[in-house]
Formats: C-alpha cells, structure tokens, sequence
C-alpha cells in the first residue's frame, strides 16, 4: 500500500479525526475530492471524512476535543464542522441501490470498499488512511491515480449502471473534464463513457431543474466553458437541456452565401468573455455595483469572482438568430431584430430551467437586448447623444456590456477583426469622456413626478410621464445641460404646449 508524500495530510484536523476514530475503535479515511486536488496541486477547503461506522458519532467526539459547533443532517447521515478556516463533513462509509425513477438511492451501511465503488469517477474515489498504523497510505482500487496522470474521467462501475442509476452524474462528467482541463493537459471522458451518455440521456428527466442549472453553472464559470457545452452537445445532453443552443448549429447556403455557424460563434464569445473577465479581474479592473440600504446611489467593488450571469449573457446573446434568419437575394443573409427577440426569450428559458426571475434574469435581458449597440454607434456616428443613450439605457451594467460586446468581436479575417477593435476603442474613449462630462451613469431626472404634481395640481396620469420622458430626452440629447433650473423651464415650456399650466404661485 502506498504512502502519500508527506504534506498532504499535515493539517491538524487529521491527527484529531485519526486519534478519536482509535478511541471509538472505527476507522476513518479521507476520501474524494480532496485527494484528488492534492495530487494536481489545488488548494481545497473542503475535507470529506468517510467512517466505518457512524459518521454523525465521529463528528460529535471531534467536535467535543475541539469545542467547536457540528451540524448534523440525519436524513443524510451527515455531519459537518468548521476548523481552522475548513470545513469538514463526515458519513459513515455506504452501499446504495436505486429505483428506476429516482436519483435518490436506498443507502445500507458498508465497508471503504464499498464506499468507493459506488463512487462517481476514479479520480474522485481515492482515499488516505486515517489509522496510526499506516497514517497517509493510498487507497486507489481502481487507479484513480493513474487516470489522473493521464487526464482521464472514468467510472469505477460500468457507466451504464453509474449513469442510469444518477444521471446528474453525466453532467458531473462533464464539468470536471472541463474544470480541471489545463493548457498543459486535456481531460477527457472515455469513450465507452460518451457512449453511454448517448444511450442515457433521456434518463435527465427524473433530475430536477434546480440540480440542472447548478451543474451548468459550475461549468460556467470555469477557464474554457465552451469544452462543456461542446460535449453535453456530441452526447446529446444539450438538445434535452437547451434545444434553443443547438438550432444555432449548422450554416446555410442560397446562392453560393453562407452565413457564420452561429454555434461556434458563440461558443467562442463565452470563452473570449471568460478570459477578458479574468484578466480584468486579475488587473482589479471589473467594478460590481449595489444599491446603498437606503436605496439613494451605489456602492462600488471590486469584482473577485467570475459572474455566472455575465457567462449566461453571452451563452445566450445571439440566442434568437435562428428566429430572425432571413436570406435577402443581392444581401446575403440577415438576422434582423435578434437582439430584441433574444431578449424577449431570456425570461422564457430562465423559466423554463427554473432559474430566477429577479434583477438576474433582468442583467442577462439587458445584455442581450443591448449587446449590439456599442458596435453600431461607430456607423451611426459616436455622438455625445447616443454614448449618453447607452450609458442611460445600461446604468451601471455598462462595463459588462463593453466586455461581451469587445468578446463578440470574431471573424476569420484578422483585417476586419482589427478594424472591429479600432472602431470599439473609439466607443470606450467616447464613453469615458461623456461619463466624465455628464455622470449619466447615475442618471436621476431633475424634475421628479411629486414635482409636476405639486405644480400642475394633478394626480397621477399620464401626463407626469410624457413630461419626464421629454425632459429626460433633451438631457440625453444635449439640448439642456442636467440641472433643475433648465430643466423646469423646459417642462414649463411644454406644459404649455399640452394646455396645462402651473397653479398660482408655481
């Protein structure tokens, strides 16, 4: 039996874990996910402590020479404790059997080997010893190791079985080929794997929405998404997740035009997003902003994390072309108004995979309906008026918006790709002057609604609305300069126009 490099076990935690398990006369074992990120080098907080025995018992005893707080889940078995800036989660060691319509499996007490058998993925059911007598040794059945050093993801069991039986297993597959890929090592799903995915992709329909998107969120969020999306699409899991993804697939030709295969295209958005965001993030560039308690400003940071939703604006941001494709004979073919269909669909797909409908989904509505519009102002003509009119129309989602758009810019033709740049640079300058001049970002109209009231005498109508909006346009519009005197004489002005006219000593 092999003993590990020493190191990998030299938090405190494990002699505690080991000493107690002696005294209960059990034994325990480190197992899963840590192991594995020792052995490739990452940093974990997480330790999974597996007993042959009761692991809610284990934790107590641990939790009572530590005197720290442990919190049980008896419908799981579970037990889990903080120490030292870890967190640790004990389970006694298992076998399990499933139904044909759940996930959920019937759980039995078992043995380590057993334990590890019913393990997702090879490289996920490598144990140390705990036990004093051969503290650190690894126990690795099924080569776990040796799939690791190879950038191999393999079931212990056959993956029909595996899969079938928890087929949010498929996904988990997926993601960590995609997580833990490096540029110097590719991991890669066995074939007999991928075929077995094919075969059991129908087998999603008993997992619940809910765990769906937690998995496609992990793989969001990773250095090059695209590998996940690109093998959920050749197992077929894609079409029984996001059909809306894959009718992007393809290139059509009439008269010898084709137009970009606008899979791929996006695709190459979502990794050029997640390489510029952590780029930014690394230079401390990417600022989130929140509404202060009183709801009066915003509190700026700086952003330390990748943000899903920004991955899921560009996941979706052409999301509509197939709806909108039209072939024009001279043209060539056109995507005419996808940008606004592709909005429009935004809340039906959140729907759909249940994910929230709150200011996120709002965030990816607007990125996609505006995702066009900082590259079309260099052939409108970057004037001072439309830079204003995006800056009001994204608020503070205007850095965000820059970075999908800048990650939109592909093409073959590295001369048109250059120009694209140039011409985007020419809209970041111009945004960076206005913002400065005009603060639009923060954009609050002088005249209020509680004003127009109070001068007019009216309650609330119509009418309040259409004179904000005329003079929120003339702000927009450089035609008066944001502050309360011109902006009262303007809505006075108007008033006028509408027959409606100030009461006395207004």
């Amino acid at each position: 039996m092999q003993t590990v490099t020493e190191g990998f076990l030299d938090h405190p935690i494990f002699r505690i874990v080991s000493q107690t398990a002696e005294e209960m006369g059990v034994r325990a074992f480190v197992i899963g996910g840590y192991v594995r990120d020792c052995f490739i080098g990452r940093p974990s907080k997480d330790i999974d402590i597996v007993v042959e025995g009761s692991g809610i018992a284990l934790a107590d005893a641990v939790a009572e020479k530590l005197h720290a707080k442990v919190s049980v889940f008896k419908n799981f078995g579970t037990a889990m404790l903080h120490y030292m800036g870890t967190e640790v989660e004990f389970v006694g060691a298992r076998k399990e059997s499933y139904n044909r319509d759940s996930r959920k499996p019937i759980v039995e007490d078992g043995t380590l080997e057993e334990d590890q058998l019913r393990r997702d993925f090879t490289i996920n059911a490598m144990a140390f010893s705990l036990q004093r007598k051969d503290f650190g040794a690894l126990i690795d059945p099924f080569g776990g190791i040796r799939d690791l050093v190879s950038g191999i993801i393999r079931t212990p069991l056959d993956p029909d079985t595996t899969y079938s039986d928890d087929p949010l297993r498929m996904l988990r597959a997926i993601r960590f080929a995609t997580r833990l890929s490096t540029p110097e090592l590719t991991f890669t799903i066995v074939p007999e794997s991928l075929a077995s995915m094919r075969r059991n992709k129908d087998r999603l329909a008993i997992l619940s929405k809910e765990r769906i998107v937690e998995e496609l969120n992990k793989m969001l969020v990773t250095a090059v998404p695209s590998r996940a999306f690109r093998l959920m699409d050749e197992t077929g899991l894609l079409e029984v997740i996001l059909p809306q993804l894959v009718r992007l697939k393809g290139v059509e030709t009439v008269e010898g035009k084709g137009h970009k295969e606008n899979f791929s295209h996006t695709l190459q958005v979502l990794d050029n997003v997640a390489a510029e965001e952590m780029e930014a993030i690394s230079a401390a560039a990417l600022k989130d902003y929140t509404v202060e308690p009183d709801g009066d400003g915003w509190v700026e940071s700086v952003r330390t994390e990748p943000n899903v939703w920004l991955r899921w604006a560009a996941l979706l941001h052409d999301i509509a072309k197939p709806a909108t494709k039209r072939f024009v004979p001279g043209t060539g073919w056109t995507f005419h108004g996808h940008d606004a269909v592709g909005a429009k669909m935004v809340p039906r797909i959140f729907k759909d995979l249940k994910m929230p409908l709150n200011e996120k989904m709002k965030y990816v509505q607007k990125l996609v309906g505006l995702h066009l519009r900082p590259i079309a102002l260099v052939d409108d003509g970057v004037t001072d008026s439309a830079v204003r009119r995006l800056l009001f129309d994204a608020g503070n989602d205007i850095d965000d918006l820059m970075l999908l758009c800048n990650a939109d810019i592909t093409s073959k033709n590295p001369a048109k790709v250059a120009r694209l740049k140039r011409n985007f640079d020419l809209v970041r300058t111009k945004l960076v002057e206005v913002e400065a001049k005009d603060a639009i970002r923060n954009f609050k109209n002088p005249v209020t609604g509680d004003y127009i009231m109070e001068v007019f005498g009216l309650s609330p109508c119509n009418t309040i609305g259409v004179l904000k909006e005329y003079v929120k346009n003339a702000i927009l519009d450089g035609l008066i300069p944001n502050e309360f005197e011109p902006a009262d004489r303007l809505m006075r002005e108007k008033a006028a126009e509408m027959d409606l006219y100030p009461l006395p000593g207004k």
